[in-house]
């Protein structure tokens, strides 16, 4: 087993991943609101993009633009698929506030995430239960990236209430 670590401002752009000391990747986003993503993991380059309404997320090559994986996400339904080389994976958002989510194949968890902090800083940990290959680095992201729209939906939501409420 493999245990990553991840950090990223909640107002921030930035999200990095690290072992240890050693940072093996992050994801870039243009700005806050961006629905598009550079994201680099063990030395591979990726772009990340999502609809504007959070429900299809997609990953490609950053080289040649080929589409890996597209994963349609209900934030009122805690599973979404993706087929990746002609495998199925399944998320799993494993409690309410979405704190804990993973990755499963064939019924087996693979990736797991965490969330510690929700004030002023997001971080976590990425247990990997599987060999690192491309599909794994791929789902690291993809995992990642959805758990920044969620929070951005989240920030949404209390922001209208806010302004409800006022």
């Amino acid at each position: 087993m493999d245990k990553l670590q991840w950090t990223k401002e909640i107002f921030g752009s930035k999200l990095e991943l690290k072992r240890g000391n050693e940072q093996i990747g992050k994801i870039q986003w243009e700005n806050i609101l961006s629905s598009k993503a550079q994201a680099l993991i063990n030395g591979k380059l990726f772009t990340l993009n999502r609809e504007f309404f959070l429900s299809k997320l997609e990953i490609y090559d950053a080289n040649d633009q080929s589409l890996l994986a597209t994963v349609m996400v209900n934030l009122f339904n805690p599973k979404s698929d993706v087929v990746i080389n002609g495998k199925r994976f399944e998320l799993e958002i494993n409690n309410f506030w979405q704190s804990q989510w993973s990755w499963k194949f064939n019924g087996d968890e693979i990736i797991k995430y965490s969330s510690n902090e929700f004030i002023t800083k997001d971080k976590g940990e990425v247990e990997i239960n599987s060999p690192m290959n491309e599909e794994v680095d791929i789902l690291i992201l993809l995992g990642l990236f959805v758990r920044n729209q969620f929070v951005l939906f989240m920030l949404l939501i209390l922001l209208i209430v806010f302004f409800v409420i006022i």
